[in-house]
């Protein structure tokens, strides 16, 4: 069986920011709180809870005085103000691209446009961009969810870091027709384009396509749909332990790919695994 590996894969430069960022003060203060978890991967959060990372679930539960730690996918405005107020420090993890994105949003709003979000209305990302927007916004997954009804004078669009890009053009062209004005942002990051890109080189490899991440992961669940779509056999885990041996069976090489918050360990650890195989 040959195995090929999806190039880049793994971390992603904001995720591994974060993830470094998360370690040097864990290290100095022992003890620091995520509001969320800091990133999508429950292994790679349970190594960090072992070195004393606290999650917590609301800025309100923000304990006084203590270290707290913004997540890679960001947090509303609100929520940012409400640490700053409660905690003795913030250490900001959040990545710079959805940090753009916030920005984005928050100058679209401000500039009196209605402010439309191409992504998932239930991802912290997004929930954390819809913080920086004060007047109308609303969140739209896919040009099928598209009220044609809907007429905007002044639209605003921007994107989810890590939706695919087809979906992002699709319903702009169709938003188009909806408003009198529009100003478009794309906010999706350059690391899960070139991840798609990979995934899709592989697809033209490969009999199966293993893709290890969260299944909380937005990023992985996208190179999931795409070898999907692509036709080719897939397997989604979060680590070696979920491998099956019947899906192996037959297939005479091997992609592997990973999301964007799957750190290298695991990969490793997969790839180890294969080749004992």
């Amino acid at each position: 069986m040959n195995l090929v590996v999806a190039s880049p894969t793994g971390l992603c430069f904001g995720v591994r920011r974060a993830i470094e960022r998360l370690e040097l003060a864990l290290a100095e203060y022992g003890t620091v709180h995520s509001l969320g978890s800091p990133m999508h991967n429950p292994q790679e959060v349970a190594r960090l809870d072992g070195l004393g990372l606290e999650v917590i679930e609301r800025a309100s539960d923000m304990p006084e005085g203590e270290v707290s730690f913004v997540r890679a996918h960001g947090i509303a405005r609100s929520e940012y103000e409400e640490l700053e107020r409660r905690s003795r420090l913030v250490i900001d993890g959040t990545c710079p691209h959805v940090s753009v994105a916030q920005s984005r949003a928050e100058s679209l709003s401000k500039e009196g446009y209605s402010v439309v979000i191409v992504g998932d209305s239930n991802h912290p990302e997004v929930r954390g961009i819809l913080g920086y927007i004060d007047g109308q916004s609303r969140v739209i997954p896919s040009e099928a969810e598209i009220d044609g009804k809907i007429r905007y004078g002044r639209l605003g669009i921007l994107s989810q870091t890590t939706q695919r890009e087809s979906s992002f053009a699709s319903v702009v062209s169709k938003l188009v027709l909806n408003a009198g004005e529009i100003k478009v942002y794309n906010t999706i990051c350059g690391a899960t384009i070139e991840r798609q890109k990979s995934i899709r080189r592989l697809a033209e490899q490969v009999g199966g396509i293993i893709v290890i991440g969260g299944r909380n992961s937005a990023n992985t669940r996208k190179l999931v749909e795409i070898a999907e779509s692509l036709g080719v056999s897939t397997m989604w885990i979060e680590h070696s332990g979920e491998l099956d041996r019947g899906w192996l069976e037959g297939k005479r090489s091997i992609g592997v790919a990973a999301g964007g918050s799957t750190p290298d360990w695991l990969i490793k650890d997969l790839k180890c695994k294969l080749q004992t195989l």
